[in-house]
């Protein structure tokens, strides 16, 4: 279950010119016209008040100078997680295109207005979910699983635009490290890492 890299030249620490989004932004790009499915998914890694870690995949909504958004039932265990620590990590696996990125920082509620701006272009479907499942809660069968979903389909079927849950929204991950990571030959990988200071960012090319 070996397989070999070199699909790209050497990464040149100048390609970050001192920042980590631009090249973020070439690389999701890069991701999905090369053919990875669902570029933007990503594994979210948390930690609770007893510092074990857990890890599940979320789709990114949104990368930009502040950081990366995601959207979440909040009363997950994820979500109880992020309000223990207040911190997380994500990884984005192109293994595909032989690139990963790993990013790690603060994790902060969204403001509910922000919230309900991206709940409002969700499909109807997806909102149904939201109110249909108490995420991460025990169910007793797959039955009881569509019988919840029905529940609340035909609870909103005469309602033109459902309302955001309480228990719904969006989350902010403020970079404080940043990793490229690439495939080399050799597993001579290259990996560059942005550290974030007082004064900017810090960019430095890490042994593999």
């Amino acid at each position: 279950m070996r397989v070999g890299y070199g699909l790209h030249s050497r990464l040149d620490v100048a390609d970050l010119d001192g920042d980590w989004l631009p090249l973020f932004t070439v690389w999701l790009d890069e991701a999905g016209r090369r053919g990875v499915r669902e570029p933007n998914a990503m594994v979210l890694g948390t930690a609770g008040a007893d510092g074990r870690p857990s890890t599940r995949t979320v789709l990114c909504k949104g990368a930009d100078a502040r950081g990366l958004t995601f959207f979440t039932t909040t009363s997950s265990r994820k979500g109880a997680q992020l309000a223990a620590s207040g911190h997380a990590s994500v990884t984005f696996p192109w293994l595909v295109v032989e690139r990963q990125v790993h990013i790690e920082g603060r994790c902060d509620p969204l403001d509910r207005a922000d919230s309900l701006a991206y709940w409002r272009t969700r499909p109807r479907g997806s909102q149904v979910a939201a109110w249909a499942s108490e995420q991460s809660q025990p169910a007793e069968s797959v039955e009881e699983l569509e019988s919840l979903f029905a529940v609340a389909e035909e609870r909103l079927a005469g309602v033109d635009e459902i309302p955001m849950p309480d228990r719904w929204g969006g989350y902010l991950l403020t970079p404080e490290r940043v990793e490229f990571w690439q495939g080399g030959r050799d597993r001579f990988h290259d990996r560059v890492e942005c550290l974030r200071g007082d004064g900017g960012w810090t960019v430095r090319r890490l042994q593999p």
